[in-house]
């Protein structure tokens, strides 16, 4: 019997038979079953609002299900906390890691249960011989007196696991795991996921990467609007993407990635680099620095930059919006020389930009939508006494709303409330509303489920046609191919190569991401 089969045979190690959960008259999850099996990875998928997260609180023992019933390990189960969910041998490892910087590798995997010794005192020889082997288990090779704080994001990730595995878990919950891993980081951590599979260990796998899910995962079970839209196997191949897709948005996955059939010629060249270099900051000594940057970006184009982690892409954008100081070279726009200063320059002359950290360096999480669509046009919403103009405000952010499509409640809904698709379209409007020359995205759909991805692609199509110039930064290739008129690719802070997008593919655009010198390709 092959492992697959061992594993379709045993009985679930978890099993959710018609759950549903109500909040004040809004149904988040209707009738959800699904199960996990031991040695088993299950990846649960499903666009924003789909109720994954619902799910993962109830399982993670956040909250209860208005009805229905969990069983765990045969037993009926119903968590009163989180750290119930633990003693149960369920851990959740969520996209924000719970690990306390200040203290070290072997403090954060045994907090509030550490060994004692004879005395009743911390036996911190104890503590580190046991954190040592358990972080062997998950492939990493530092000390366990190192503070997590000089840790990369990976290896924090990688503790993560250790405490889950210390905590001897028989279920692991990932959710997004990946999201803030570089390619060789993803790939060692779905190799750890491959060993603790072969270990047992079951793993429900959250993701909005198909990619990933698509490699690793045995068996998908897919979400659409708080019910399940179908479960997937993999049956002896990785699942396919087109399917995965199909039944979370409940239409074909060729409509989502098409490139537009027509587009308008680009006009005169609006904003132009020549030899922009940055200074290295002494508080960050291995941040990228720019090394003589040459860069065109014509009105109406969408100009698509590639390259891979720690390339100088959003360096870039931060350097032209006034974030970082420039040691050398010249920035015109609309032939003019410009220096922006501050992003309050760059504000001034039309430049935006929607940033890549959306929650730390986009939102105002606990202002309502009304405040964080008007935020960066005060002056344009107030009357003459200084006083802000809330009618002329709140028919501004209606109009987006519509233009856009942005799903929300009520314009004083706190923004942390929307899916992240919604909240990126309130950061678009927020600079549509200034009517800017030069817009800068830096992954635009990141943390966007598949279905919004289209819609924010579609809205930068809309945007080029009106005459904004667009640079759009993105980790993922097959979105730079989508929406791109030109692409440029960049390496260690360089311009690598330039071609038009209706001639790239995914390997020309590797290859040049790969080089230290740069190579253009014309038509």
């Amino acid at each position: 019997m092959s492992t697959a089969e061992a594993i379709a045979s045993s009985p679930p190690l978890l099993s959710v038979e018609g759950v549903t959960k109500h909040f004040s008259g809004v149904t988040a999850l209707s009738d959800v079953s699904l199960e996990v099996r031991p040695g088993e990875i299950l990846g649960l998928l499903g666009e924003n609002g789909a109720g994954k997260s619902t799910l993962l609180k109830i399982l993670s023992g956040v909250m209860p299900p208005s009805s229905g019933r969990i069983v765990f390990d045969g037993a009926d189960y119903a968590p009163s906390s989180p750290q119930d969910a633990k003693r149960h041998g369920i851990v959740t490892i969520y996209q924000e890691l719970s690990l306390i910087p200040t203290l070290t590798v072997a403090e954060n995997i045994f907090i509030g249960r550490a060994p004692l010794g004879p005395l009743g005192l911390v036996s911190w020889r104890g503590m580190e011989d046991a954190s040592r082997a358990i972080i062997a288990r998950v492939g990493l090779d530092i000390d366990p007196s190192t503070p997590v704080s000089s840790l990369s994001v990976a290896e924090q990730q990688l503790v993560e696991i250790a405490r889950a595995l210390s905590l001897e878990s028989r279920l692991i919950i990932m959710d997004e795991p990946t999201s803030a891993l570089t390619e060789t980081e993803v790939q060692k951590l779905m190799s750890i996921m491959d060993r603790l599979r072969k270990d047992g260990v079951a793993i429900m796998f959250v993701t909005h990467r198909l990619e990933e899910a698509s490699a690793i995962c045995d068996r998908m079970t897919v979400l659409r609007d708080g019910r399940v839209a179908g479960h997937l196997d993999r049956d002896g191949q990785p699942i396919q993407i087109p399917k995965i897709i199909e039944k979370m948005v409940g239409r074909a996955a060729s409509e989502l990635y098409a490139r537009p059939t027509q587009r308008d010629v680009a006009g005169a060249v609006r904003l132009s680099v020549r030899g922009l270099r940055t200074v290295r900051d002494p508080l960050a000594p291995h941040a990228i620095v720019l090394e003589g940057v040459d860069l065109d970006l014509k009105a109406g184009e969408i100009l698509g930059v590639a390259g891979l982690v720690g390339s100088g892409r959003t360096e870039l954008a931060r350097a032209i919006f006034g974030a970082d100081r420039i040691a050398a070279g010249t920035i015109t726009l609309d032939g003019k020389p410009i220096a922006p200063a501050s992003p309050a320059d760059a504000i001034k002359l039309g430049i935006g930009l929607v940033p890549e950290d959306r929650k730390h360096q986009a939102i105002f999480a606990a202002l309502g939508i009304l405040n964080n669509f008007s935020i960066a046009s005060l002056g344009r919403y107030s009357n003459g006494a200084g006083f802000m103009a809330e009618r002329r405000e709140r028919e501004a952010l209606a109009g987006y709303r519509k233009a856009l499509s942005i799903r929300m409640a009520s314009p004083e809904q706190a923004i942390e409330g929307l899916s992240g698709g919604n909240q990126q379209k309130v950061i678009l409007a927020r600079w549509l509303a200034r009517d800017p020359k030069v817009l800068i995205v830096d992954e635009p759909t990141r943390g966007v489920d598949v279905g919004a991805k289209a819609e924010v692609h579609q809205i930068l199509v809309q945007l080029a046609a009106r005459g904004i110039a667009i640079m759009m930064i993105s980790s993922e290739l097959p979105e730079v191919l989508a929406v791109s008129d030109r692409i440029v690719t960049m390496r260690r802070g360089r311009i690598t190569g330039e071609m038009p997008g209706i001639e790239a593919t995914e390997e020309k655009l590797m290859e040049l991401m790969a080089l230290d010198r740069k190579q253009e390709v014309t038509q």
